[in-house]
């Protein structure tokens, strides 16, 4: 009977973590060389896990500076931001569709 509430209580924790968080992951750019991954809440416009790239290819077509720089303070505006973690390419591209873009 423990391991059926556990497995619920594990599987709601899930649940809520994914529709109540974002893994925003910023590559390496001028701004921010290092890159960054950030765990935030979430908007209406986040994927579980996005990125500034992967929400400029989503809504205009492609990727470009101005884009991104927009992107990235309207959503550091608009959020909490929960955690800074380090730059993960691996999430990027999860967040891209494994696609690159010019840095």
């Amino acid at each position: 009977m423990r391991k059926i509430v556990f497995a619920g209580l594990v599987a709601a924790i899930a649940i809520v973590v994914y529709t109540q968080i974002t893994l925003f992951v910023v590559p390496p750019i001028g701004a921010v060389p290092e890159g960054r991954t950030v765990v935030m809440l979430r908007l209406n416009k986040t994927n579980f896990i996005d990125s500034p790239d992967a929400m400029c290819d989503r809504i205009q077509g492609g990727v470009s500076l101005l884009c991104r720089g927009m992107t990235m303070a309207a959503v550091v505006e608009k959020t909490k931001i929960l955690a800074r973690l380090p730059y993960s390419d691996w999430l990027y591209l999860q967040s891209t569709d494994g696609k690159r873009f010019n840095r």
